[in-house]
């Protein structure tokens, strides 16, 4: 059976994806169709801020992409000489929070030590957030994109706990989606089940599919990498068969083996 993933490629170069591999032990045959193209900005202020650790109580990241600014920051004029030899150990010894494995994976990457990997979600991360950091003490700076979510920053500023956001990247609609969409559909049928791994993924690419499949919409599984995307799918008016219980490929590759076998998840 055939999966439609409307996600980018993993960050990394080797081996396939995650979410490929591992739909693939499960005996799906899945593609990857990116949605989403971001443009960086106030990369110089962002590195301004990472240059001053001692006014901040730490970090938190919910996207991958705020750390592929990081990433360009260090690049430009040997901001990396800097990094690894003052500001990496400065930073670790404050709390660098993320939402999953993923954002995980990339603050290692960048010689940080991610904590609250294990959240999954936004309001899930917030809580432990607040468990740990005391009222009204140094504000964590938060890179964010343009359309992040309100959950968090509502949640600490309800418990007093300082939050200092800055967005460092904007989303916008790939410039291949709907011919990579037509294509995919002309060629392969319609998928058995669909997965969006975002909002914004939502809000760029359902009308297309729903206008490349038809009357045959209803033979579609709908899933989500989480919960809220599962409600921007819903708002639409699409029912949700699966919802991974965590986002990863392990937990989507469970839920929409249930929600094609058993038509439930």
């Amino acid at each position: 059976m055939k999966v439609l993933l409307l996600k980018d490629p993993k960050e990394k170069d080797s081996g396939p994806d995650p979410y490929i591999k591992e739909l693939g032990l499960y005996g799906f045959e899945a593609t990857l169709i990116p949605v989403l193209s971001f443009e960086f900005v106030s990369l110089e202020s962002l590195f301004e801020k990472l240059s001053h650790p001692e006014c901040y109580g730490g970090l938190v990241f919910t996207s991958p992409r705020a750390l592929e600014a990081i990433k360009i920051c260090l690049k430009e004029n040997s901001n990396d000489e800097e990094w690894s030899q003052s500001l990496k150990h400065r930073w670790n010894t404050k709390p660098a929070y993320v939402v999953g494995k993923a954002t995980a994976s990339l603050v290692e990457e960048i010689g940080l030590i991610p904590q609250g990997e294990k959240s999954g979600n936004a309001e899930k991360l917030a809580e432990y957030i607040c468990s740990r950091e005391k009222p009204n003490s140094s504000a964590l700076l938060f890179p964010c994109g343009a359309l992040k979510r309100e959950v968090l920053p509502t949640v600490l500023r309800e418990k007093g706990v300082p939050l200092e956001s800055l967005t460092v990247y904007q989303t916008t609609q790939h410039t291949d989606l709907q011919e990579s969409l037509s294509r995919y559909f002309s060629q392969q049928g319609i998928p058995a089940s669909v997965v969006f791994f975002s909002p914004s993924g939502v809000r760029y690419s359902l009308q297309h599919i729903q206008k490349l499949s038809g009357d045959f919409i209803n033979n579609i599984k709908f899933a989500a990498i989480g919960p809220t995307t599962a409600e921007a799918l819903e708002a639409a008016g699409i029912p949700v068969s699966c919802t991974a219980e965590s986002p990863t490929p392990q937990a989507l590759a469970v839920g929409i083996q249930k929600a094609l076998h058993s038509h439930n998840c």
